[in-house]
C-alpha cells in the first residue's frame, strides 16, 4: 500500500508498529512525533521512521492512517486535538491503548467531523521500552484487539488490518466495553494483585529483616508484573475503574472463601481448591501470547569466579541468540554456584540458548515459566 502513516509516540510499541508497516508496505512514508524530541530523532536515525514531525498538526495533516502511540490519559488529549485540525477526508485513526471505553467515547469528537477512528490494542510487551527496543517480531501471533464502532463500515476495518498486515497478528473485533472487561481480567487486575502482594510484603518486611533475602528468587517472578509503570498503571487503574472495582469485589469474596477453609480446617475442600487452579491454569494454551507478555527464561548454573558470566553470554553472542534481561538470583550462600536468569524474547530462543549452553558448557540448566 502506498500513503503516509503518522506514528504519534515513538515507544516500544509505536516503533514497533512503524517496522511493521516499512516492512510490509515499501512505499509507505512513516513520519513520526514524540514529546520527547531525543527519542524522535534517534528513531529516524535508526530508521523506524522516514520523517520526523515538527508538532502533531504538521504530521497529521497529509496521513493517510494516524497511530496513537501513547498513554491513555494523554490519548485522549491528542483525540480532541486531532478533531481541531484539517484531515484528510478518508484517514483512519487508531490507538494502541490497554483500555477503550472512554477512548473511543472520546473519539466521538472525530466522528463529528467525519473522520475515522477504530479502537486498537496490540496485546504485546517486552522486558524493554523506548525506540530502541522496538522489533518487527514483537507482535508476531499476539492478539491484536480491534473495537470499531458500530457505524463504522467494514472496508475501514479490512482497510487497516492491511496496513498492520506486516504485524503478524491475530486480530478480533470486539466492543469497547467487552475489551475492558477482558482486558480487565486477564490483565489490569493481575497488575494490582502482584502489586498488593509487594506491598504487603514491604510492610511486613519491617518486623522480619529476612524477608527481603528469602523474597528474590521466585516471590520476584510471580510479582515480576508489579514492575511496571507506575504512571502508566495509574492511568489504566482510572480509565477502567469500574470494571475492576467489580473484580475486587469478587476477589474479596475469593480471599473470604478461602479463610473460611482455613477457619474450619477443611483439609478436603483446600486440596480441592488448589487442584482446581492447577487444572485450569495448566489447560491454559501455552504458545498462545496473552495480555501479559510472556518470560522465556532460563536458569543456569555457574561456578563463582571471575568470567563465568561473560563465558555464558558470549557462547549465546556466538550463535546470534538475543537476550532481554540477564539477572543473578541472590538465594543461596555459602555455595560454590550462582543462578544465572536469562530472559529471552521467544521460546524458540530459550530453546536454542538452552541447547547451546548445553552443547558448549558443563553448566546445568533448567526452563523458566
Amino acid at each position: 500500500m502506498k500513503g503516509r502513516v503518522f506514528v504519534i509516540g515513538l515507544g516500544l510499541i509505536g516503533g514497533s508498529l512503524a517496522l511493521c508497516i516499512k516492512k510490509e508496505h515499501k512505499a509507505a512514508i512513516i513520519m513520526g512525533y514524540d514529546i520527547n524530541q531525543e527519542q524522535a530523532r534517534l528513531a529516524k536515525m535508526l530508521g523506524v521512521i522516514d520523517e520526523v514531525a515538527d508538532d502533531i498538526a504538521e504530521g497529521a495533516k497529509t496521513a493517510d492512517l494516524i497511530i496513537i502511540s501513547a498513554p491513555v490519559m494523554e490519548t485522549e488529549a491528542i483525540i480532541h486535538l486531532l478533531s481541531e485540525q484539517s484531515l484528510k477526508s478518508d484517514v483512519i485513526i487508531t490507538d494502541t491503548g490497554s483500555t477503550k471505553g472512554k477512548i473511543v467515547a472520546k473519539a466521538a469528537t472525530l466522528k463529528k467531523e467525519g473522520y475515522t477512528f477504530i479502537g486498537g490494542h496490540p496485546m504485546a510487551g517486552s522486558h524493554k521500552s523506548g525506540v530502541s527496543a522496538a522489533k518487527e517480531i514483537l507482535f508476531e501471533n499476539a492478539f491484536y484487539l480491534l473495537t470499531p464502532e458500530e457505524h463504522i463500515d467494514n472496508s475501514k476495518v479490512e482497510k487497516l488490518m492491511a496496513w498492520l498486515k506486516g504485524t503478524n497478528a491475530k486480530f478480533l473485533s470486539v466492543t469497547p466495553n467487552t475489551h475492558d472487561y477482558l482486558t480487565g481480567i486477564v490483565s489490569h487486575f493481575p497488575h494490582i494483585v502482584a502489586a498488593s502482594i509487594v506491598r504487603q510484603t514491604e510492610r511486613l518486611a519491617d518486623e522480619e529483616s529476612l524477608i527481603p533475602r528469602l523474597a528474590a528468587g521466585g516471590f520476584r517472578d510471580i510479582t515480576r508484573i508489579a514492575s511496571s509503570s507506575p504512571a502508566m498503571w495509574k492511568d489504566i487503574l482510572l480509565h477502567n475503574r469500574e470494571v475492576l472495582i467489580e473484580l475486587i469485589d469478587k476477589w474479596k469474596e475469593e480471599m473470604d472463601e478461602v479463610k473460611e477453609l482455613l477457619e474450619q480446617e477443611n483439609s478436603d475442600e483446600i486440596f480441592h481448591y488448589f487442584q482446581q487452579a492447577k487444572q485450569y491454569r495448566d489447560g491454559l494454551p501455552v504458545r498462545e501470547k496473552g495480555a501479559i507478555p510472556s518470560f522465556y527464561d532460563l536458569f543456569v548454573d555457574v561456578p563463582d569466579y571471575p568470567g563465568s558470566v561473560s563465558e555464558v553470554t558470549g557462547y549465546l553472542a556466538k550463535e546470534n541468540i538475543s537476550i532481554t534481561n540477564i539477572r543473578i538470583l541472590e538465594t543461596r550462600e555459602d555455595e560454590i554456584y550462582g543462578v544465572l536468569v536469562i530472559s529471552f524474547q521467544t521460546e524458540e530462543d530459550r530453546e536454542r540458548a538452552e541447547k547451546c549452553i548445553h552443547n558448549r558448557s558443563s553448566y546445568a540448566t533448567s526452563m523458566g515459566t
